[in-house]
């Protein structure tokens, strides 16, 4: 779920100079549109520029990248010290935007910025997009920066391997540079032995090269075979860029261009807002295509891998995206309002005693879906009474007053993803994340709280249930925006550990209880067997697990699993339909987090594989 950020200047280094008054315009407005997708990455960020047609001689590649806590402000706080130099220094040329580019670096008009989302390994520096690839021919360096990940490094690594190439990292970033690499590597080869052949000078075949690199065949032969969701983003030495992405859709892409800028973010409206676009005039980018900006401006726009039935991932819709994109933000609301029918047979229709609050922070809006959905029947209610008999005034105002109660109930002290953290770090955390207003319930009042997800039901048991459990409610109701997350992700968010879903061990249980334990082990061995088959004839196993249980059943059964001991109020747990879901984002239907669906092959292999390390004690990733 990591975000990227590539902007491309296409006018001269004065042009900005002059008409914004900014001599590294271009880095304000990279700098923008990387704090607007802040949300996508927390654990580092970078950023790489590339300068154009300067002398043999002059470091014409930046890149500067961070894993600090605050690894965004550190990033630039580098970057922009270097311009406060040349203000004590030189303040004549501050303005200058022709010498800052000879003489500072990130003054380049080719900028490229990542935000990492980090989900399992470590945290190092190396870590850190983008990735460099450098070479003394500009046509061969590489720089490459993604959101992304792929189900099938393994072989990936192999195929480098056989050919004769002994790669530094096994990570799928480093796996894919190199794969785009070898093949830039062979282009160059190719066009230099032909130019060379037709007796012009080096100088004239390096320019030559950088005007007729085949970077459409050499990303549609790179990318044959990835299996996975991924938004791909690189710059050439020599200046051209491109952005690609993945068959299915997975993972989001949005452009724009104009006779100044090319842009492509992973989220609309941070163009949106950075720019002050139209939402209209900002594209998505197909599945399966790849967008270049050529060093003369040129753009090419192109299918290179055959698009499949489109599988936007709906959880990043959910949880991940930032809400202020027109339609998430209606999609969000859509979510909360289909949620509504479900919740008022938990209160039994008693709104005069229940109380509406939301676990921060995504969740605030399918909130306010699920407020408008109860008022909407409250309305209905009220039509109802009044039409049915004679009222004086007195019984009017005392039908009319009657409204939702809404209280802002929890307060998140510091935005941390508990779902993700080390597990010996969640425990401890999960109890210091929020905190509660006091005097707002009385013990007659059931709350109804909602929340964008229930992963691992962690912070429920540990932090949420427990606090407001202390101002006595008679019934605590939790809601989830989402459906249940029953099966593992291997597209964004390495979520890969069946174990850890509050609705896995919930099936287990309720398996084991019905005397039904034949079908975990008979599970495993239909995974097992599976597995062995070619990729393409690989399915989910896994669904038997829940196929003895409806929706209903499944929930009760997360209702006692996340009720402490200590929790004195009733509990229950409502979750999202697939039904629901489906109709409130209607254009993102990659669901496999809740169905199992998976839409690449690779998919399948990893949920069996989970299920076979779950089973055989082995707590290691699935892919």
């Amino acid at each position: 779920m990591c975000g990227i950020a590539l902007l491309r200047l296409l006018k001269e280094p004065g042009y900005y100079q002059q008409k914004y008054n900014s001599p590294i315009w271009g880095l304000k407005k990279l700098n923008l549109l990387l704090e607007k997708q802040h949300n996508r990455g927390q654990d580092g960020a970078g950023i790489s520029t590339i300068k154009f047609d300067l002398d043999p001689g002059k470091r014409y590649i930046s890149r500067y990248r961070s894993n600090l806590p605050h690894s965004l402000k550190d990033v630039f706080a580098k970057v922009y010290s270097k311009f406060d130099e040349v203000k004590l220094t030189n303040p004549d040329k501050i303005t200058d935007a022709n010498w800052l580019k000879s003489n500072v670096a990130f003054t380049g008009e080719l900028l490229l910025g990542h935000l990492r989302y980090g989900t399992f390994g470590k945290n190092t520096i190396e870590n850190c997009h983008p990735f460099l690839r450098q070479n003394n021919w500009k046509t061969k360096s590489l720089i490459v920066a993604g959101n992304f990940n792929l189900t099938n490094v393994d072989e990936l690594f192999n195929e480098l391997v056989e050919l004769g190439q002994h790669p530094k990292d096994k990570a799928d970033t480093i796996t894919i540079m190199e794969k785009i690499g070898h093949l830039l590597d062979e282009e160059n080869d190719k066009l230099y032995k032909y130019y060379k052949s037709q007796n012009y000078s080096n100088i004239k075949i390096s320019q030559l090269i950088a005007e007729n690199l085949d970077i459409v065949s050499i990303l549609k032969s790179a990318s044959m075979n990835w299996d996975g969701g991924y938004v791909i983003s690189g710059l050439f030495g020599h200046g051209d860029c491109f952005v690609m992405r993945d068959p299915w859709g997975i993972r989001p892409c949005y452009y724009y261009a104009d006779d100044e800028i090319v842009t492509v973010a992973s989220e609309r409206p941070t163009i949106q807002t950075t720019f002050n676009i139209p939402h209209s005039e900002i594209l998505e980018l197909e599945p399966g295509s790849v967008i270049i900006i050529k060093k003369s401006g040129q753009i090419i726009k192109q299918n290179i891998n055959s698009p499949k039935e489109k599988k936007s991932c709906s959880f990043e819709r959910i949880y991940f995206s930032r809400g202020t994109d027109s339609e998430i933000y209606q999609e969000r609301k859509a979510l909360g309002n289909s949620l509504s029918e479900q919740v008022l047979k938990k209160i039994d229709h008693d709104t005069k005693n229940t109380v509406f609050s939301y676990i921060p922070n995504t969740s605030e809006t399918s909130f306010h879906g699920l407020v408008n959905g109860v008022q909407e029947y409250l309305n209905r209610v009220k039509i109802s009474k009044i039409l049915s008999t004679n009222l004086d005034e007195l019984q009017l105002k005392e039908i009319l007053s009657k409204k939702i109660r809404v209280e802002k109930l929890i307060v998140k002290d510091e935005k941390l993803r508990t779902f993700i953290t080390t597990d010996n770090e969640r425990d401890e955390m999960v109890r210091h994340v929020y905190d509660i207003t006091w005097g707002s319930i009385t013990a007659k009042d059931t709350v109804v709280l909602i929340d964008d997800s229930i992963v691992r039901g962690t912070t429920l048991k540990q932090s949420i249930l427990t606090m407001i459990d202390r101002l006595n409610p008679k019934k605590i109701v939790i809601v989830s925006s989402a459906p249940q997350i029953r099966y593992p992700d291997c597209y964004g968010i390495d979520m890969s550990r069946l174990s850890d879903f509050v609705a896995f061990q919930a099936a287990i249980q309720l398996l084991k209880e019905r005397g039904l334990y034949s079908i975990i082990t008979d599970t495993y061995q239909s995974c097992k067997l599976e597995n062995t088959k070619p990729i393409f004839e690989i399915t989910n196993m896994v669904k038997k697990i829940y196929e003895p249980f409806t929706h209903e059943e499944i929930s009760h059964k997360i209702s006692q699993i996340v009720k402490d001991s200590t929790i004195k109020s009733d509990v229950e747990v409502v979750y999202q339909t697939i039904e629901g879901l489906h109709n409130s984002c209607t254009n993102h239907l990659g669901d496999w987090y809740f169905t199992g669906d998976y839409p690449t092959p690779g998919g399948a292999r990893v949920v069996n594989n989970s299920y076979i390390n779950y089973y055989e004690g082995n707590t290691g990733r699935s892919y």
